[in-house]
């Protein structure tokens, strides 16, 4: 399947769906009382564009052989995935209010129990190598499907992901798109204190990979790009976005406090009335 191009109505269409998403986020994190609002947030356009416009994908039928898969390496942000998840039908959305509730589909990380989850994540930098699996597996069965990762800027200063990248490039698989969410913040502080990873794109490249970089809250730069990486044939593509981690919630933009803690009832209330 062509991923088609974007219209206004598409436009219209992924810009309400990332701001309704966002709005659950915070929602679904204050009732937990903890998770990771900022890199939830700064992937949130990313995830809606992939969801709600790339993938092929059936939520009546999560194991559906044929389908896409996504799998998102840095797990920690899965309030996101799931908000995405709920919104396509995967579940009822009653059950975002369990995030981290003992028994419930929504743990803390990922995991196979959730509807549309493949694979467990949160230990980063194993979750490329997961995603080369996919392509892998995808290729020796000779499906047309695509496999879509997800991984953080910190993550990339784990040694998993270059085995990944180098492996994936030597078997040239080019059904498999990365998508780097470059907020340029981690837990410790900014990436590029913290061990930095510049020059990023250079290095990709340096790995055998196309690459390609785009602002990633621009549907209109987000979507292309996601076309450009179906066409590319002979090796993997890495799509660059840069982002603000926490990204719509004005205090919550560029602070790395908010890496990992909930926002409480007075932020939520200000948070809910900025994405009104």
């Amino acid at each position: 399947m062509t991923i088609k191009k974007l219209t206004p109505d598409d436009l219209k269409l992924l810009q309400d769906k990332a701001k309704h998403i966002r709005r659950v986020i915070i929602d679904m994190l204050c009732k937990a009382g903890s998770g990771h609002p900022g890199g939830s947030l700064s992937s949130t356009d990313i995830v809606t564009a992939l969801y709600f416009h790339v993938l092929r994908h059936d939520p009546r039928n999560p194991q559906w052989p044929d389908r896409d898969r996504f799998h998102m390496s840095k797990g920690h942000c899965c309030p996101l995935w799931y908000a995405a998840l709920a919104e396509c039908g995967y579940f009822p959305q009653e059950h975002l209010v369990t995030l981290r509730k003992f028994g419930s589909l929504l743990q803390g990380h990922p995991d196979r129990r959730t509807p549309g989850i493949d694979a467990a994540s949160g230990s980063l930098g194993q979750g490329l190598s997961i995603a080369l699996g996919m392509s892998l597996a995808g290729k020796l069965d000779a499906k047309d499907y695509r496999v879509y990762c997800l991984i953080g800027d910190g993550e990339t200063q784990e040694g998993n992901i270059w085995e990944a990248a180098m492996a994936a490039a030597h078997y040239k698989c080019d059904n498999l798109c990365a998508i780097l969410d470059y907020n340029k913040l981690q837990i410790d502080g900014k990436v590029s204190d913290v061990m930095n990873i510049e020059p990023v794109a250079a290095k990709w490249q340096a790995f055998g990979w196309h690459t390609i970089e785009v602002d990633g809250h621009d549907f209109t730069q987000l979507v292309p790009a996601f076309i450009h990486a179906q066409a590319m044939k002979g090796k993997p593509t890495m799509i660059i976005a840069n982002t603000v981690k926490g990204k719509g919630v004005s205090f919550m933009q560029n602070v790395c406090n908010f890496h990992g803690v909930a926002p409480n009832k007075e932020e939520t209330e200000k948070a809910l009335k900025e994405l009104e």
